[in-house]
């Protein structure tokens, strides 16, 4: 029997392997999981003139160079933007698309409170390295959500990176024209994992806005203790797999069954 294949794409601060490691080793080897880092930390500075479509078309390398036709995606914040940006792109390469709190997924029938918070992201540019990341971190959780500690140790080389790639990835989203219509003739099953103790007013407002554009094939999972920073696949990430591997089988089996087997979108 084949393999179930994956690419995971890592957030804006951990890097790929050590963000996606335990759920890799939950999900066992019955899937081919590539976790993936972003090509916004490629080098020492964000590359120039940076955008998801940098990120799409580095999928789109690493999906060929595994020659993988098609394939499942899964994105984690930054990671899931850039996903959603793919899946808007190429969606004739998904077998399906599975989203773990996206850190933005277009500039479109934003809610009051979601405007609101992407104003306070803005005013973080102006912040120094040592601030912008705390500030950064608190706005992405309810205000009684308990924030893991820093670490003891000294933070790893490639922390350096993290607040100018932040800063660029907050940048860039301003101009980006993600397109409400290709998501929503997007013809493959969409799985969204949002956490209980996230701010509500950047995920679950996310979550909202895709669950309109995916219906009906849209499914929403919540795991009610977790947070944007302490997210369910290094958490939870027995839970997740056995969520996935669901999601995935589902989807393989839709896609095996022809195109009369998938929902027509884009009349909602």
């Amino acid at each position: 029997m084949d393999r179930i294949r994956t690419i995971l794409l890592p957030g804006s601060i951990l890097p790929a392997q050590p963000a996606y490691e335990a759920l890799i080793e939950a999900l066992g080897l019955g899937v081919q999981a590539v976790a993936k880092d972003l090509e916004l930390y490629a080098g020492d500075e964000p590359p120039s003139g940076w955008s998801l479509d940098t990120e799409v078309d580095g999928v789109l390398r690493q999906a060929d160079a595994l020659g993988w036709e098609t394939f499942h995606l899964v994105g984690y914040s930054g990671g899931g933007s850039a996903a959603l940006a793919f899946a808007a792109r190429h969606p004739d390469r998904l077998l399906s698309l599975a989203l773990l709190e996206p850190a933005w997924a277009g500039n479109w029938d934003w809610s009051p409170g979601h405007t609101e918070l992407w104003k306070k992201y803005g005013q973080l540019e102006a912040l120094p390295p040592e601030q912008f990341l705390p500030a950064f971190i608190r706005l992405g959780v309810k205000p009684d959500a308990v924030l893991p500690p820093p670490p003891p140790e000294p933070p790893p080389p490639w922390m350096a990176k993290r607040p100018a790639g932040i800063k660029a990835f907050l940048r860039s989203l301003k101009d980006y024209d993600l397109e409400r219509e290709r998501l929503a003739a997007f013809p493959r099953p969409v799985f969204y994992a949002l956490g209980g103790m996230s701010n509500p007013d950047a995920y679950g407002e996310i979550a909202s806005r895709l669950a309109r554009v995916f219906f009906p094939d849209f499914h929403l999972e919540v795991f009610p203790k977790r947070h944007h920073f302490d997210p369910p696949h290094r958490i939870e990430p027995g839970r997740l797999a056995e969520l996935l591997r669901r999601h995935w089988e589902q989807a393989e089996a839709s896609y095996a069954a022809g195109p009369t087997a998938v929902p027509l979108r884009g009349s909602h």
